[in-house]
């Protein structure tokens, strides 16, 4: 993938500060001076509770009145003085070939304030031993699978936990020291079957990171949302749109789900059609008649690729494994909406999305519009071939 930079992002400087202003100390006092520009992050007894990306110098008190809600500091507040009711958590993580990555996420849990019962990690049939050694090293449990693909790795994890909940993490992922406590604290209802988390970006060091976090980024802000019975009727005619849930690099499940509506579909995710293997499984949660929640106090960091080329191969990915899990929805569930999205939906998005590009040239917005559609095009064919597939 060419170097060039879309034209919009041609005046930024990188990498792009990210920084972390307390609420409840001088970083937004009166007479605090202006911040550069970047993204700004403001924390709340260490809790992330709103943010704002700058492009010019501001002060820290009014920008803050404009991006904390007066509602999620109330939100943290009370999710930190609930009790801790579920505890019997095994922590997940499935990697492939990045023992440095993974060291640095598995270095992050030890500092958890709810210690999960056992530690998992699944190497996805890594090429050398440094997966193991990292894994020994954080004396972590190492669990071989060698079927490649990440749906395979999140099954056969699954399968090793014999606790009531599974929470996983990705390995280019540092968790806050109350991520799993938090996590765990939003299963207060019993239909409450998955629970996601806030991911912030690690760093914004290279126009590929920026590009992914601004339109590609896993963040669903810092209000607290369930999506139920009613989010799932109200977009069935074009289905419903499970990516909105959160992110599979930072989810909890009570494990019993996967007893009740089976494993992750080995079709989907990386190693296989690309992406949405997550979102397929939180699709088919809520048709059985389950709840997911959206938890921002559950804070964890990503590091995003750094390269274009990275970025480009990752998005065709990404609308590939969409397609594909559209396809395994319809498959699965028979809503017709699924398709709809398909051959209706996503055409009219991009035939106005080419309009657009084509007087203006490329923005950050849809600079890699090519691979979006190659990457539509590939996911279907990929799912078709493979119809007669068991799921999982």
């Amino acid at each position: 993938m060419r170097d060039v930079i879309p034209r919009d992002m041609k005046d930024n400087v990188f990498p792009v500060p990210i920084q972390y202003l307390d609420l409840s100390s001088d970083d937004v006092g009166a007479n605090v001076p202006a911040i550069d520009a970047g993204l700004v992050v403001f924390v709340f007894e260490g809790l992330p509770v709103g943010q704002a990306y700058i492009e010019r110098s501001e002060i820290p008190g009014a920008l803050a009145a404009r991006a904390v809600l007066p509602e999620t500091i109330e939100h943290a507040r009370n999710v930190m003085r609930a009790p801790i009711r579920n505890r019997d958590v095994s922590l997940l993580i499935c990697t492939k070939d990045r023992p440095d990555e993974l060291a640095r996420c598995l270095a992050s849990i030890p500092t958890q304030s709810l210690p999960p019962a056992e530690v998992i990690v699944v190497d996805n049939a890594s090429a050398g031993d440094g997966t193991r050694r990292a894994v020994e090293a954080a004396g972590a449990t190492y669990v071989r699978e060698n079927r490649v693909g990440l749906d395979y790795a999140r099954n056969a994890a699954v399968r090793a936990a014999k606790t009531e909940f599974v929470a996983f993490t990705d390995d280019d992922v540092v968790l806050h020291e109350r991520w799993l406590e938090n996590l765990m604290k939003a299963f207060d209802q019993p239909d409450i079957g998955c629970v996601t988390g806030l991911v912030l970006p690690g760093e914004l060091s290279t126009p590929a990171q920026l590009i992914f976090e601004t339109h590609w980024g896993f963040g669903r802000g810092y209000r607290r949302l369930d999506f139920g019975q009613d989010f799932y009727r109200q977009s069935a005619p074009y289905g419903a749109p499970a990516w909105l849930i959160g992110a599979g690099a930072s989810q909890a499940f009570r494990r019993q789900i996967f007893d009740d509506i089976g494993l992750f579909d080995v079709r989907l995710d990386m190693g296989a059609a690309g992406c949405s293997g997550d979102s397929e499984f939180w699709n088919r949660l809520l048709h059985h008649g389950g709840t997911c929640r959206y938890e921002p106090t559950a804070v964890s960091w990503h590091f995003h690729r750094k390269d274009m080329k990275g970025l480009a191969r990752q998005i065709r990915q990404y609308m590939s494994g969409h397609v594909a899990a559209l396809l395994v929805q319809y498959q699965n569930t028979g809503n017709r909406g699924n398709l709809r999205r398909i051959l209706v939906a996503l055409p009219q998005y991009y035939l106005q999305r080419l309009r657009k590009r084509l007087p203006k040239g490329a923005t950050s917005d849809n600079f890699f519009l090519r691979e979006e559609i190659l990457g539509c095009l590939n996911g279907a064919w990929y799912v078709l071939r493979r119809w007669k597939m068991p799921a999982w």
